[in-house]
């Protein structure tokens, strides 16, 4: 049997982990749609791919029972990519799936095939959890892909970024706003007005 991707909650990146997993290659980015695709016939249900997806939108059966089952889980699944968001607007990193190297800019960010919301920070800039806003009361209801990186020097001067913890919006490869500086919970409303302006 196949596996099975919920794209209710993968947000369907090039650089998917379970593409990178998979052995036989059944499972491969389709250019030409720009969506992650599974090969049936190439599929040998080993589990490669649900074990590296960090937030389990892979999943494999092995009978057509156990798909069938799989398959009803996702279309009764009311949950969405923004419900996976755990982190906080200028903390310290926590979900790991959120965290991407700045080799990985390119083809997470740029490349994406919707929205993008990066957040810049370096270890100076991170606050405390417990005054930071969470990312998922930030993006409630809007469909974005957002990703944290540990920027250098040279990445801040390329974007030319003044004021760490900072957020960069990019739409179809186009920076098209950014939010400099840390907002508090109490800031919220303010912050939130911002990047409704550029996600509008």
């Amino acid at each position: 049997m196949p596996a099975i991707i919920n794209f209710k909650i993968c947000d369907n990146s090039e650089d998917c982990s379970g593409i990178e997993a998979c052995p036989t290659g059944a499972m491969y980015w389709d250019k030409e749609n720009k969506v992650i695709t599974v090969d049936n016939s190439k599929c040998t249900s080993c589990g490669a791919c649900e074990k590296a997806c960090p937030v389990g939108a892979i999943r494999v059966a092995k009978t057509e029972d156990e798909f069938n089952r799989i398959k009803k889980e996702i279309e009764e699944d009311p949950r969405k990519v923004s419900d996976l968001f755990v982190d906080r607007y200028g903390a310290q990193p926590i979900h790991p799936a959120f965290l991407i190297p700045q080799d990985k800019f390119e083809i997470q960010i740029i490349r994406s095939t919707k929205p993008a919301v990066v957040e810049l920070f370096n270890d100076l800039s991170i606050q405390c959890l417990l005054h930071s806003i969470p990312i998922k009361e930030l993006f409630k209801d809007i469909d974005i892909k957002y990703r944290k990186i540990k920027a250098d020097d040279s990445f801040l001067k390329k974007y030319k970024v003044k004021k760490l913890p900072c957020l960069l919006f990019f739409k179809e490869g186009k920076l098209i706003g950014r939010i400099e500086g840390y907002y508090e919970v109490p800031d919220k409303d303010k912050f939130m007005a911002k990047i409704k302006e550029f996600l509008k």
